[in-house]
C-alpha cells in the first residue's frame, strides 16, 4: 500500500510480558487489530511509544514483518528506523522495507547533538541508501537537536523520497513556516495529540498518535471531520478527548498509554527500564478521564 500522506497513525505500543523478557504477541495483534477496526490510515511500530530503544534487532524486525502480515493492505505500515547512528538507521531501513514496511520514520539523532550539516548528511545518506518514502521525525525535547526549517529546505532539494514530517516541535509556528516556505513539496502530521487540531487548521494533514492506541476510531474522526473542514465537529469531539490526551502524557510516554490500555484489559503494563509502570496517581487519573470520556 502506498504511504498516505494524510489521516491518523497510531505510534503503535509494544507489549511485554509481566517481566518484560519478551513480547506479548497475542496482545500485539488485539492492538493491530483494534486500529483496524478504527478505521486509522497508518501504524507506525518501533517508534519512541514502542519503546525502540529496548528492542533487539530480531524484535525489532519481528514486530514489523507481523504488522505488515496482519494488516494486509488495509492501512499504511510506516515503520521507526530512526537512531543516533546513520550505519545502523540504514541497516534498520533496509530491514523494514525488506518486511514490507511502505515507509520509514527517522527522528533526528539523540545525545550526538549533531549540527545542521550533520542532521543534513544523516538524513541524505539514508536516503540514498534507501528508494521508499522516508518520513522524518523532529521531537528537540527528546533528541536534543532540532531540524530548523531552513535544513530541512536542504533535504527536499537533495532527498526526493522524503515525503513527511512528524512535527512534535511542541507548537504550530513550525508547521505554518512549514505551509509557507516548503508549500506542498512534504505532508506534516502532528506528533503531539493535544496539538493536532491546532497544527491542522495551519496545513498538517493528520497526526501519529499516541491517544489512537487506546480510541483509534475517536482520533480518526476527529482528523476525518478537520480534513474535511467540519470544524465544529471537530472542535467538540477533540474537546471531549482533550482530557485523556493529557492524562496520556501525565508521566513519560509510553507508560501512561500502557497503563490505560492494562485497564482495558488489552495488556500488561509491563515496560522495560529504565522506564516504569505508571504510578497511582497516574492509573486514576487515566481511569478518571477514560470514564468520562466514554461516559459523553
Amino acid at each position: 500500500m502506498a504511504l498516505s500522506p494524510n489521516g491518523a497513525y497510531t505510534a503503535m505500543v509494544t507489549p511485554f510480558l509481566a517481566d518484560g523478557s519478551a513480547i506479548d504477541w497475542p496482545a500485539y495483534e488485539r492492538l493491530v487489530q483494534l486500529q483496524l477496526d478504527g478505521g486509522v490510515s497508518g501504524l507506525v511500530p518501533c517508534g519512541t511509544t514502542g519503546e525502540a530503544p529496548t528492542l533487539s534487532d530480531a524484535e525489532h524486525r519481528e514486530l514489523i514483518a507481523r504488522t505488515v502480515r496482519q494488516v494486509n493492505g488495509r492501512a499504511s505500515v510506516l515503520a521507526g528506523t530512526g537512531t543516533n547512528s546513520t550505519k545502523k538507521t540504514i541497516e534498520y531501513s533496509k530491514t523494514a522495507l525488506d518486511a514490507g514496511a511502505d515507509g520509514v520514520m527517522l527522528m533526528m539523532p539523540y545525545y550526538n547533538k549533531p549540527s545542521q550539516e550533520g542532521l543534513l548528511n544523516h538524513v541524505a545518506l539514508v536516503a540514498k541508501a534507501v528508494s521508499a518514502p522516508i518520513v522524518l521525525y523532529n521531537i528537540p525535547a527528546r533528541s536534543a537537536v532540532d531540524l530548523h526549517v531552513e535544513t530541512l529546505l536542504k533535504i527536499l532539494d537533495a532527498c526526493p523520497n522524503v515525503v513527511g514530517l512528524k512535527d512534535a516541535s511542541n507548537g504550530v509556528m513550525y508547521c505554518q513556516e512549514l505551509a509557507v516556505r516548503a508549500k506542498d513539496r512534504l505532508f506534516v502530521l502532528s506528533g503531539d495529540d493535544p496539538l493536532t487540531l491546532p497544527m491542522m487548521t495551519v496545513g498538517a494533514t493528520g497526526v501519529i498518535s499516541v491517544t489512537s492506541n487506546l480510541y483509534p476510531a475517536a482520533v480518526s474522526e476527529i482528523v476525518a471531520d478537520a480534513l474535511a473542514e467540519r470544524w465544529a465537529d471537530a472542535r467538540a469531539k477533540n474537546l471531549r478527548l482533550f482530557p485523556v490526551h493529557r492524562a496520556l502524557f501525565a508521566e513519560p510516554n509510553p507508560q501512561p498509554i500502557k497503563a490505560a490500555l492494562a485497564l482495558k484489559g488489552m495488556m500488561m503494563p509491563a515496560l522495560r527500564p529504565p522506564l516504569l509502570e505508571a504510578g497511582v496517581a497516574c492509573r486514576a487519573r487515566l481511569s478518571e478521564a477514560m470514564r468520562a470520556f466514554e461516559a459523553a
